[in-house]
């Protein structure tokens, strides 16, 4: 079926929102019984669609097959499971990721804030203040997806206005020109956006902490520190000591509890600058299906695999161990390089590092994992490799999980398959502003002052401190793989390195052979094991695979075949490349 852009009206939760909701990107369909008419008649409609909006965040982290679980699966971090041969990543196939598919989800929300900026006076404001405030949060969710956007695809249409007919002549813009629009968006925005607000809903430092990243993205570097510097002067600090549920327990440490949901949007806690709001206790049409992060992070220990000495059933999907790591089946299996090798620095590695991202307490880590099989011979003794169906799988199937991070057990009264509950969840928080200005600083050639910020991150962590002769573009993104596990949108801003280091021609990477050559494609073919091992692993017939197109990911063809009056391009390497033309170098 064709995906055609609509225009629709929900009702989302308990808020009267018009939105857009359909995944088809270009056809019309009558409006429902609430139009235009009847919702911008006040402020109080505008905020509507802004609640959907806000809502829409949670797609980064909830369910099984969001976002940010492709982020990390196409990293060094890790690969998706399922689909572990990149080279099958084809515009009309996804088979069970949605590389493809998600472009049109993501398109939807830009949809619905373009219906925001493009209404925005027809209400005769009395107070311009509220207008622009308002405005300036549309602008906001826009750019902050169609970053995402870019990142995932590189060129694409972009929608300045809301689609009120058919059609069929959408042209590609440039990344670069994309990049322009949003930067002059964001810079109105973040003179009208508020510098405090409820969860969930973006400030002022948010939208500097977005700015930044724009301009790192447009290599206005100048710039990127003085975005950040905003945020990091503004009303936010690391968070150094304990806090908040669990705080009380000696065993844990502060890292511990700033990943734990319910701190995440405490007033106590001045490192978060903005997450999303998920909560179990909130009505069902209030909240998604769950984190899902048990399910997506961690590995399928109970499966039939797995046996004992006695060539047994080792593990079952019950009991402690089971409810604490959940049933996973990992969308992204994790890699020794995110799990080993990245901390190991001076005279550390895993097992004794100071580094408290890595500390014992945080992570279950491979040799912990153990048959839970209580009528098994070997119960509660750790799972042995020669003991498995396929020995040499073994590292690949059972493997370290940050446990920090994507535990999410059920809530008390939750009956459910334990795959990662409900909670809150950071889009943005500090340390990644020390990190983008210390990129900012590495970008400039002062390294003293990356350094600096890069060593503020770290000493909060119990890391040893670095030498500005330390710092590269390599080291920056080992620091932001330690640091912003599952929170950064990883292949994204990998994607956003290559293009800098081939504008500048460095590292022997150009523009005009990006697709062939890059930084994304390198680092991750060098540091994630599973392609150097991928004799040793084979699932639904795949084994792990990948090429240096694929850092960026196809369009849906649908997309581009339904568009009959107009050109999208297809990113090359992909079928139908060969049909492009010139992309649009300004946004009219």
């Amino acid at each position: 079926m064709k995906r055609h852009i609509k225009l629709v009206f929900i009702l989302p939760m308990l808020y009267l929102v018009m939105a857009a909701c359909n995944e088809d990107f270009l056809e019309p369909q009558p409006l429902s019984f609430f139009t235009t008419e009847n919702v911008f008649v006040d402020r109080a409609g505008y905020e509507a669609v802004l609640v959907t909006m806000r809502k829409d965040l949670t797609r980064e982290q909830t369910a099984q097959k969001n976002f940010m679980a492709h982020q990390w699966a196409a990293s060094e971090a890790g690969v998706p499971w399922l689909q572990m041969d990149f080279t099958a990543l084809t515009p009309n196939s996804d088979r069970y990721q949605q590389f493809v598919t998600q472009i049109n989800d993501i398109f939807e929300m830009v949809k619905n804030a373009n219906v925001v900026i493009t209404r925005i006076d027809d209400l005769e404001w009395v107070d311009e203040a509220d207008r622009n405030e308002v405005l300036a949060e549309a602008y906001w969710h826009r750019s902050y997806w169609y970053y995402r956007l870019i990142g995932n695809y590189g060129d694409l249409p972009f929608l300045k206005e809301e689609v009120r007919g058919v059609r069929l002549d959408f042209q590609t813009h440039s990344r670069w020109a994309i990049l322009d629009q949003i930067q002059s968006d964001m810079e109105f925005a973040v003179q009208h956006m508020p510098v405090s607000a409820a969860p969930g809903i973006p400030t002022k430092g948010a939208g500097d902490h977005l700015l930044t990243k724009i301009y790192l993205a447009n290599m206005e570097f100048d710039k990127a520190i003085e975005a950040a510097t905003r945020v990091i002067d503004g009303p936010y600090s690391l968070m150094t000591e304990r806090f908040g549920v669990e705080a009380d327990d000696p065993a844990k440490n502060v890292i511990w509890d700033l990943h734990r949901h319910a701190n995440k949007n405490m007033g106590q806690n001045t490192e978060n600058i903005l997450a999303f709001v998920d909560r179990w206790e909130a009505p069902p049409t209030a909240r998604t299906p769950g984190l899902f992060t048990m399910r997506v992070y961690h590995c399928a220990f109970y499966q039939a695999f797995v046996k004992d000495k006695d060539g047994n059933p080792g593990t079952v999907d019950s009991g402690p161990m089971y409810d604490s790591l959940g049933r996973g089946n990992p969308d992204v299996a994790l890699s020794d390089w995110h799990s080993y090798t990245i901390w190991e620095e001076g005279n550390f590695d895993y097992t004794n590092t100071p580094d408290l991202r890595r500390a014992d307490i945080n992570w279950f880590d491979r040799e912990e994992v153990y048959y839970n099989n209580p009528a098994s011979s070997q119960y509660r003794e750790p799972i042995e490799r020669d003991q498995m169906d396929i020995p040499s799988e073994y590292w690949a199937r059972i493997y370290p999980m940050p446990f920090y991070k994507t535990y999410s057990p059920n809530a008390p009264d939750q009956t459910s398959i334990p795959m990662g509950s409900n909670g809150d969840w950071y889009i943005f928080r500090l340390a990644e502003t020390y990190l983008l200005r210390a990129e900012a600083y590495y970008w400039n050639g002062d390294q003293a002052s990356a350094a600096m910020d890069l060593n503020t991150v770290r000493e909060r962590a119990n890391a040893p401190a670095i030498s500005p002769g330390d710092v590269t573009i390599d080291f920056i993104f080992d620091e932001r793989a330690r640091e912003l596990f599952a929170e950064e949108p990883r292949q994204n801003e990998l994607n956003r390195v290559s293009y800098i280091m081939a504008a500048r021609n460095e590292g022997g990477y150009n523009l005009e052979t990006l697709h062939e050559n890059n930084y994304y494609y390198d680092r991750v073919r060098n540091l994630n094991d599973f392609y150097d091992r991928s004799d040793q692993i084979i699932l639904l017939g795949q084994r792990p695979r990948i090429m240096p197109y694929h850092f960026q990911w196809p369009i849906d063809d649908d997309m581009v075949n339904s568009n009959t009056l107009g050109r999208i391009n297809q990113n090359l390497g992909y079928t139908g490349s060969s049909n492009n033309v010139p992309p649009l170098e300004v946004v009219e």
